[in-house]
């Protein structure tokens, strides 16, 4: 099955906030919560998709996962280079396309949308105890940088490191 990706649109604020408030819950009732709902509602993320951050995986035609993708993370990552780096947040795939086929393919993309843009690094962060998802980033070969409290989380933060485009 072929799984394509798309900038989100205006129209795509419920899908989603859908797709991240479905992350959310299923986190909830596994008592390993992330986000809270209201920083992933239609209207907390709306501005974001506006100004073209977010992107939608759609697995024949279906949405399967999202992902928000910036050129700037001054809270996460103050301490390094913004120029020479993109970064990765709110990253969620529904459960029915759990399996890793849609967040690899969410990864491939951030990754050659990276390259394209000619920056030198993927980065991301995500809570220091979630050994799982730390795992699930680590396979797909990104490496670990540093932990860092901001603010109360305590995250570990990964790179990836982009091999320079060829001509």
């Amino acid at each position: 099955m072929y799984i394509s990706i798309r900038q989100a649109t205006r129209q795509d604020t419920v899908i989603v906030s859908d797709i991240l408030l479905e992350a959310t819950l299923w986190l909830q009732q596994r008592g390993v919560p992330l986000w809270r709902d209201s920083e992933v509602s239609p209207e907390s993320i709306s501005e974001d998709i506006a100004n073209g951050l977010f992107f939608i995986a759609e697995w024949a035609g279906e949405p399967a996962g999202t992902i928000k993708f910036q050129l700037e993370d001054l809270l996460f990552w103050p301490d390094i280079s913004q120029e020479e780096s993109a970064f990765v947040h709110r990253f969620a795939v529904r459960r029915d396309y759990s399996g890793g086929k849609v967040s690899s393919a969410l990864l491939t993309w951030a990754v050659k949308h990276t390259q394209t843009l000619g920056r030198h690094y993927l980065r991301l962060d995500c809570e220091a105890s979630r050994s799982r998802l730390r795992a699930v980033y680590e396979n797909f070969g990104f490496r670990h940088h540093s932990d860092r409290q901001v603010g109360a989380y305590f995250v570990s933060r990964y790179e990836y490191e982009i091999p320079p485009q060829v001509s």
